[in-house]
């Protein structure tokens, strides 16, 4: 079986833009401008777009898995209308100090652990090496450096605060996801 290169992408603050409290309801859905160009460039390359998304509202009882499901619906949608489209998407709705009990867990799912990429490797033959990971928090760059992927952080989202009070190498700071697609990634990959 032949290996897959994937580009790993957050949700919020990365595809689209991450409201002050918990990115869940469908009105709050809006793309970050370039992020739907940036992601049918990557399928033109035959990236697979994996998202990988920590959702600990849930946990926090502020939304449903419900709700993400919607939400995520929403976001393929306006994908579309740009001929993009996303291979797969993966949630972690836990949190180690849960308000709600059966998400109460200590998982490896949460970034900074590397979870959901493991899981995506499992289903798509990923080969960590040759793919990327674009994240606006260290706890995303922290997931992909675990497994051996190049890094990206962008300056959406929490990104520039999070640049400010820098923890890890990365392997490029990108204004935006077009950014780090046109770049960093495409330029990477020839």
């Amino acid at each position: 079986m032949d290996t897959n290169n994937a580009v790993f992408l957050d949700r919020d603050g990365v595809i689209t833009h991450d409201p002050p409290h918990y990115a869940h309801r469908i009105d709050q859905l809006a793309l970050i401008e370039g992020s739907g160009l940036a992601i049918k460039m990557l399928n033109d390359t035959r990236f697979k777009v994996i998202v990988i998304t920590n959702q600990s509202g849930v946990a926090k009882g502020l939304y449903t898995e419900n709700d993400i499901e919607i939400f995520n619906n929403g976001m393929i949608e306006q994908l579309k209308q740009v001929n993009a489209h996303i291979d797969a998407i993966y949630y972690c709705p836990h949190h180690p100090e849960a308000k709600m009990e059966k998400y109460r867990i200590d998982c490896d799912c949460r970034k900074p652990n590397p979870g959901m990429l493991i899981k995506a490797e499992e289903k798509f033959n990923i080969d960590f090496k040759s793919s990327f990971l674009v994240g606006d928090k260290w706890s995303d760059i922290e997931a992909g450096r675990s497994v051996g992927c190049k890094t990206i952080l962008v300056e959406t989202g929490h990104g520039l605060l999070e640049y400010e009070n820098k923890k890890y190498y990365v392997d490029y700071v990108a204004a935006d996801l077009l950014d780090a697609v046109q770049n960093f990634i495409l330029r990477m990959n020839k």
